[in-house]
């Protein structure tokens, strides 16, 4: 029989890591197959510019995956059953694995802020920054949106918004300084646009619940919001924590640095679903910039112990955080492989078209599954021939 690897998850990570395995697996011994509930693939690091009305290309996973033997089956992912190996959707039934890759990623986190579900809006997915878009081109010359959370997604969301809709008065509010993590040069050049565009900014600002047509602050400030965007952080999908995998407190399947479940020796997790060890000894950041690497790692992994061949070691690090500033400025923060902040940056235009650049890369490493270097597709080796090796 063929062994079987299933892949939970067409994101930047469950599709680079079904991708690559096609790569490095031959199809006679194995069967890949990819579960996604959206048809498409989603490049949710621009779902800040579908927010404000621009248009992303579509890309059917039917045809990204078309000619590579990965089998795609549109369905939502309702259960996993580690002890039998199975996992229940709710479009395609159960489906059986001999390994599972487990990328089911993330979405906002409403840390238990009353009113955030009920009143506000987000960008961790297409139909959410789709909703945001429609409501966004209710608003008035004069409405007010806010942005709530001063990380990447939050200082992006605001920057877009600000540049596309001028005639909006923007605010930020962030728990902590907006950006405060960057060097000082990147930070200045923040503020500096931010001013440019208009942008209101309230720092040290805890929201502690979010009402029509406004929020309210620790301190009991009110802060007016027509439209409230939440971008205070991400949570993973609850499925994980309802089998028998160790997971962490926040949901996270625990991996090794193979990307391998420290308690099932049959389930990788990648990306945003995996609680992974990083360069600097702390878990690496859910990212696009993590979840890529890591999802090729896992592939190259199970590649390696189907086949007989040596593991690979873990060399997932980080160069840069790249933060867009609306589309014509931007910021590129060099890091430490322990993505540590370096006193240098790239600032404006430069920035700007370096962070386009390496978007693009992330979706053609996605649209183009098998065609980046060419490797020579092994076999799986019997589980007899190279013992230990080969996990069943």
């Amino acid at each position: 029989m063929k062994h079987r690897v299933v892949v939970l998850g067409a994101g930047y990570a469950g599709a680079n890591a079904a991708g690559r395995l096609a790569r490095r697996l031959h199809p006679a011994d194995t069967e890949i197959t990819l579960v996604s509930a959206d048809p498409e693939f989603v490049e949710r690091i621009r779902l800040h510019q579908l927010a404000t009305g621009q248009d992303l290309k579509s890309r059917p996973l039917t045809e990204v995956f078309a000619g590579t033997g990965v089998r795609v089956r549109i369905a939502r992912v309702t259960a996993v059953d580690a002890e039998r190996k199975t996992v229940d959707t709710d479009g395609a039934g159960e489906i059986a694995y001999d390994t599972l890759v487990y990328a089911l990623g993330s979405t906002a986190d409403d840390h238990g802020v009353p009113g955030v579900a009920e009143h506000a809006h987000h960008v961790a997915g297409k139909q959410a920054a789709l909703r945001l878009r429609a409501r966004l081109a209710e608003l008035t010359a004069g409405g007010t949106v806010l942005v709530v959370g001063g990380g990447l997604t939050g200082i992006e969301a605001a920057g877009e918004i600000a540049e596309a809709r001028p005639d909006l008065d923007v605010a930020l509010a962030a728990r902590g300084g907006v950006g405060d993590w960057l060097s000082e040069k990147a930070q200045g050049h923040l503020h500096k646009v931010f001013d440019r565009l208009g942008i209101t900014v309230h720092e040290h600002t805890d929201v502690t619940g979010v009402e029509p047509g406004r929020v309210t602050a620790a301190d009991g400030r009110e802060i007016p919001a027509q439209v409230t965007v939440w971008t205070a952080g991400f949570a993973v999908h609850p499925i994980a924590a309802a089998t028998t995998l160790e997971v962490s407190a926040a949901g996270q399947i625990v991996v090794d640095e193979t990307m391998r479940s420290v308690s099932h020796s049959d389930v990788y997790a990648v990306g945003d679903a995996a609680l992974a060890p990083g360069a600097s000894g702390s878990p690496l950041r859910m990212s696009c910039a993590s979840g890529v690497p890591s999802a090729r790692h896992a592939a190259d992994v199970i590649a390696a112990r189907l086949t007989g061949r040596p593991v690979p070691p873990n060399e997932i690090s980080y160069r840069a955080q790249c933060v867009s500033l609306g589309r014509r400025d931007g910021v590129l923060q060099w890091v430490t492989p322990g993505d540590r902040t370096k006193p240098s940056a790239i600032t404006g235009k430069a920035a700007a078209r370096l962070k386009e650049m390496i978007c693009r890369a992330a979706v053609w490493s996605v649209s183009h599954p098998t065609s980046m270097l060419p490797v020579r597709r092994r076999h799986a080796v019997p589980a007899e021939e190279v013992g230990a090796k080969v996990v069943y």
